[in-house]
């Protein structure tokens, strides 16, 4: 095991009780699903249960949203209220942090996503997520973008407003305080 993935004994303990607190507080997202059985699967995993750790540090709330029954794996999405606070304020990926001549930003989603052995949220996962809560109704998250349109300079990112999702776009090495990025994370 990686020793930047390695979690004390007291920091293991904590993250799995509060990951326990917040799926038997929130039954409605995994209907069905047993905590025992995702406990059994992170304990087994420590590299994953690292990654939700860090998912937690930064604000995200994660949360076992569903089962894929072909893998085997527990899928958690961030489902904090608002875009995670401490991935706010951060471009789309490297390219876009590097082409920013003047005010960069400390980081990138994607580099962020990648050092958390997480996954940015696609658009469609984003509006599986919507459909469990309102979420980002004063904040905004990167989403993957297409290549096409990362190849042109642009990134995508959506919000609910109006009781409704939207998606636009903006340029990659834009950034904004009320805007970071929701990861999933299979385990």
């Amino acid at each position: 095991m990686n020793e930047k993935t390695n979690l004390s004994p007291e920091q293991r303990e904590e993250i799995l009780s509060t990951l326990k607190a917040r799926f038997e507080k929130n039954m409605i997202r995994h209907e069905g699903l047993e905590w025992a059985k995702v406990q059994e699967k992170l304990e087994n995993n420590a590299e994953k249960l690292w990654s939700l750790h860090e998912m937690e540090r930064t604000e995200g709330e994660p949360d076992v949203i569903g089962y894929d029954k072909q893998s085997g794996e527990y899928i958690f999405y961030d489902c904090s209220k608002e875009s995670p606070k401490g991935r706010r304020s951060v471009c789309y990926d490297r390219e876009a942090l590097e082409s920013r001549k003047q005010h960069k930003p400390q980081n990138s989603a994607i580099d962020m996503a990648d050092d958390m052995g997480i996954e940015i949220l696609t658009e469609e996962q984003y509006r599986e997520l919507q459909k469990l809560g309102n979420f980002d109704t004063k904040t905004s998250s990167w989403v993957k973008t297409p290549a096409n349109i990362r190849k042109l300079g642009g990134a995508i990112f959506c919000d609910r407003r109006y009781a409704t999702v939207f998606m636009y776009h903006n340029g990659a090495d834009s950034y904004y305080a009320a805007r970071g990025f929701r990861g999933s994370l299979r385990v």
